[in-house]
């Protein structure tokens, strides 16, 4: 159990650290200020890699043992949860170029809707998915003219 706990937090440093690397492979804008397409991405890196390290040095001295977060998180059940929703995201990641943002969108969150909260709250299920999606579509491409696939 601690060898997994340890490998979170030095999981993400990896990942943050790959993830500033490749930024700082995106090419200059021609626009503008040259580098602007890089702050907002190093941002995100570096309080990830800030955030996992506060974790890696909090974990030495946790009792691993008796974290009953982590244990609920290994039940069967929730890795079977975190898997369909990784799939869902890659399905969508997928499909986006393809369908557009509009239909992707409308897939990806009503079947993740319905996979959370089950068929007995479609009413539910069906309103957030659609009231999300339009609007959100809505407010990209005709309030801030923001082209979507």
């Amino acid at each position: 159990m601690r060898a997994f706990r340890l490998s979170l937090p030095i999981l993400f440093i990896s990942l943050s650290l790959i993830y500033m690397i490749m930024i700082f492979q995106l090419p200059p804008a021609l626009l503008g200020d040259p580098y602007a397409p890089r702050y907002f991405p190093m941002i995100v890196a570096a309080g990830i890699l800030i955030f996992a390290v506060i974790d890696l040095v909090n974990v030495r001295g946790e009792n691993v043992e008796d974290n009953q977060d982590l244990a609920v998180l290994l039940k069967k059940d929730s890795l079977k949860i975190i898997g369909v929703i990784v799939a869902l995201c890659v399905g969508y990641a997928l499909i986006f170029e393809w369908v557009g943002f509009l239909a992707a969108t409308l897939l990806f969150l009503g079947a993740l809707m319905f996979y959370l909260n089950g068929y007995q709250r479609w009413v539910l299920n069906l309103t957030v998915t659609l009231i999300f999606s339009f609007s959100s579509w809505y407010i990209f491409s005709q309030l801030l003219e923001i082209s979507l696939p």
